[in-house]
């Protein structure tokens, strides 16, 4: 986008988001119909079968873990970094979607390139990296090594909580100080790792330990408006709040999108895990927020937020991951707009955001945004848009398939 294009849409950005959010707030409200739903339906199916056929052709070539494209082609980190469980995690999805039994043999010797990363005590991405890889493999297998490797990946995780402040810290090591107070929205996705440790070992600390930090970040991170930040800085010594602030968002007081979509999954897992309806309110608060920000394309922007806003860079992977909570959110309220809505989504990014016209693309999902302020990954494809595609539409064809990999249940 040209410098004098952007300068347009920063001086049209006040008045384009108030038009678009009143125009995508009404259409989240209507209802789909038969024939809609029909429709919506056929375009899923379609959109999950291109997916495993893509997989299908990339994945035995593959030997280490995908983190973004570049011209179209697969990257990769040799230890995962913190995107390594949504490769095994797809090829999961992919076997329950397709039932080609190649898909379970490349996703257990995937998973099994992790198994260094359940003592890592670097990062707090540990949920990311073994839920959907080591989790989903025992519930698939029930083969108990996975299960074992899986609390003790929850195991390095709870090292990284601050008692003084009650979060979980994001990023660095524990023995650095550079950002030991810094607390981001993406931990949210990463605390049902602790559940699940706590009701397979029968331990309440690690359950304690999430609960805790989901209600610092209820707290801090909420907006009156249901916007949130990307990070929230505490003094990691007292744990007073210092304030909000961000990387990946356009400014400490904007929204980015993919967080944002954290947020109303992560919340809304915690409350199926606790009943607690405080974070269940708060889930609703999220979702409310970013849908009233949808264009009526239905593809989020990058930053709901940003001055060029609606007008800017997309993130399709923020649509697919927060059309699984509103789907999570669809069952617990028994509220239909938060289906149709995440159907909605689901809809224009199969549409508009595979990689379908492409003869030489490797993954499934275009139009994703890495790192905006860093100038890092835009309009590329990201491992987990396609994991979390995947995950959203089995949960709209058949939502036993995939609560037999993730556990959709409540308490």
């Amino acid at each position: 986008m040209s410098v004098t294009r952007r300068t347009l849409l920063t001086t049209a950005a006040g008045a384009a988001v108030a038009a678009t959010a009143t125009t995508s707030t009404a259409a989240s409200a209507a209802s789909l119909d038969a024939s809609d739903q029909a429709s919506v339906t056929r375009t899923l199916r379609q959109a999950a079968d291109y997916a495993v056929a893509k997989l299908r052709a990339v994945a035995p070539g593959v030997t280490a873990f995908p983190v973004g494209t570049k011209f179209e082609k697969w990257t990769y980190s040799q230890n995962g970094d913190w995107v390594g469980g949504f490769w095994p995690g797809q090829l999961w999805l992919a076997w329950l979607h397709s039932g080609d039994e190649q898909f379970k043999t490349l996703a257990l010797a995937s998973a099994e390139k992790l198994a260094p990363r359940q003592n890592d005590t670097g990062t707090h991405d540990l949920g990311f990296l073994f839920y959907p890889s080591w989790v989903t493999a025992w519930r698939l297998t029930g083969d108990d090594k996975w299960k074992a490797g899986a609390v003790q990946a929850a195991s390095s995780l709870s090292k990284r909580y601050n008692p003084a402040g009650k979060f979980i810290r994001a990023w660095g090591s524990l023995t650095d100080p550079k950002d030991a107070g810094r607390v981001i929205m993406d931990t949210m996705m990463n605390l049902d790792l602790l559940a699940f440790a706590s009701k397979q070992t029968g331990d309440p600390q690690y359950l304690e330990i999430a609960v805790a930090h989901a209600k610092t970040a209820q707290k801090n991170f909420v907006r009156p408006d249901g916007s949130t930040p990307h990070v929230f800085d505490f003094d990691p010594v007292t744990g007073a709040p210092i304030g909000p602030n961000t990387v990946q968002g356009y400014s400490p007081t904007s929204c980015w999108s993919r967080g944002q979509a954290w947020g109303v999954y992560g919340f809304t897992t915690i409350y199926r895990r606790t009943g607690d309806k405080e974070f269940l309110t708060t889930a609703r608060r999220l979702a409310e927020f970013a849908l009233s920000h949808l264009t009526s394309d239905h593809v989020p922007v990058w930053d709901y937020l940003a001055p060029q806003a609606p007008n800017d860079v997309k993130d399709a992977s923020a649509g697919v991951i927060m059309a699984c909570g509103l789907l999570d959110l669809a069952e617990i309220t028994h509220r239909s707009q938060y289906r149709d809505s995440a159907l909605r989504i689901l809809s224009a990014i199969s549409q508009t955001c595979l990689t379908t016209k492409s003869t030489r693309a490797e993954a499934s999902v275009a139009r994703c945004t890495r790192n905006r302020p860093a100038e890092d990954g835009i309009e590329v494809s990201l491992p987990y848009a396609d994991y979390y595609l995947l995950e959203g539409i089995l949960r709209v064809l058949d939502r036993r398939k995939v609560d037999r990999a993730v556990d959709l249940s409540s308490v």
